[in-house]
């Protein structure tokens, strides 16, 4: 889905999402490629803060993005 698409689908989720979710999962816009998908999510896990949703386009060589969750890295681990 093009970038403006994407960010309605992630309001969507959120809008969705029970407080567990939201505080156990990260919910990224991330490219649809695989490869920079992978890039994307492996800097934004160096540090979160430092990402917001326009910052999956420096990732992508299309505007072609999904929304994705995944659970958060336990801060004690």
């Amino acid at each position: 889905m093009k970038y403006n698409e994407a960010v309605k689908h992630k309001k969507e989720a959120i809008d969705n999402a029970d407080d567990i979710v939201l505080e156990n999962y990260h919910i990224i816009i991330t490219p649809t490629n695989t490869d920079e998908s992978q890039k994307h999510i492996e800097a934004f896990m160096e540090d979160p803060e430092k990402f917001d949703d326009k910052s999956c386009k420096e990732f992508s060589s299309e505007d072609d993005y999904q929304v994705v969750s995944f659970k958060k890295e336990d801060p004690d681990k």
